[in-house]
């Protein structure tokens, strides 16, 4: 309870800008810190309909929209000036769209990245956090590629910012459930329509927590961040086609057809999709230390063991079972 109220008290009367603020996380950031009693958020989006609607759903006069793009540096310096805390969010996310759209992937997660940097380290907001993918780790996708770039930009710009205040850090997750673009609106729909539902690979896995549990591990690792870190949330693993399964038995009936009637048809993994996902490098081992919450790598060795964490992957630990399952998706509102 103490940390939460430090938490609160941290981002109390503080200006903050969310960049890709009206995507999943980031609206989900915005409408948390509004609880906060913050100066000021700035929500910079390319997606003019979707700040609109934002605005309008919040009707607060905390909330101050920008439409902007950060790979344009002359756009973030003016949203930036006299923010305290940034959040960025924005990304371009889906890894088929981003394999075949290569540099459009490393104009927005590359250079935009170092774009909002640049103005940020001039600026000396106060700290710096990159919103981060387990795509990131041994990517073999170019949106994971581009993600791990900008890690390393956010991470190594504590390396050359010399007198500048500024804490740069990284918070890196899994699949979020419920966000926009992800499985689950995917399934209700094919669902609706009597099915097959799609399954690339029967042995797919994936690490997956709710929008909430997310953000409020990103506020709370803003709040420890020195500088350097990267905060790796914990999170279960499941099996996709056990997660298809049970929303396959539960949304069945609310639309009309029985379980049995929807087909799951295998249709192959999609261009640059792993099978299972990873959290941890190997050699970030001996630079972690582990918390009840998250893990934390730090920029310097901690541990006298090498390796002592080597590996962290949705193929291995205790996976969710389908009441677990079935739990979670209640929790979200999904079922």
């Amino acid at each position: 309870m103490e940390i939460k109220n430090e938490i609160i008290k941290f981002y109390k009367n503080k200006t903050i800008l969310v960049t890709g603020g009206t995507g999943s996380i980031g609206k989900e950031i915005v409408k948390t810190l509004l609880n906060f009693n913050p100066k000021a958020i700035r929500v910079l989006d390319i997606n003019e309909t979707a700040l609109f609607e934002l605005e309008n759903e919040l009707n607060s006069d905390k909330i101050r929209c920008f439409i902007g793009d950060v790979r344009d540096k002359d756009r973030l310096k003016r949203a930036i000036d006299g923010v305290d805390i940034v959040f960025h969010a924005a990304a371009l996310k889906h890894v088929p769209l981003c394999e075949y759209n290569p540099f459009e992937a490393v104009k927005t997660n590359v250079i935009g990245t170092q774009n909002l940097i640049d103005v940020a380290m001039d600026e000396e907001v106060e700290k710096f956090i990159t919103i981060s993918t387990d795509k990131a780790v041994n990517p073999v996708n170019v949106m994971g590629a581009t993600k791990l770039l900008a890690e390393r930009l956010t991470i190594s710009a504590n390396l050359y910012k010399g007198n500048k205040r500024t804490a740069f850090s990284v918070v890196r997750f899994g699949n979020v459930l419920n966000s926009r673009g992800s499985i689950l609106p995917l399934l209700k729909e094919q669902i609706k329509k009597g099915g097959p539902v799609t399954l690339t690979h029967p042995e797919m896995t994936r690490f997956i927590m709710s929008i909430n549990d997310a953000v409020k591990l990103v506020l709370k690792a803003c709040y420890l961040a020195k500088g350097g870190e990267i905060f790796i949330l914990k999170m279960p693993s499941v099996r996709i086609k056990d997660l298809i399964e049970v929303v396959i038995e539960e949304l069945s009936p609310k639309y009309g057809y029985k379980a049995e009637d929807i087909k799951i048809k295998i249709i192959g993994r999609r261009p640059g999709e792993k099978l299972h996902e990873e959290l941890i490098v190997d050699e970030e081992g001996d630079k972690l230390i582990e918390l009840e919450d998250m893990f934390v790598v730090y920029p310097y060795i901690v541990n006298n063991v090498y390796n002592k964490k080597s590996s962290y992957t949705s193929k291995e630990g205790k996976f969710l079972d389908k009441e677990e399952i079935k739990k979670i998706l209640k929790e979200i509102n999904y079922l």
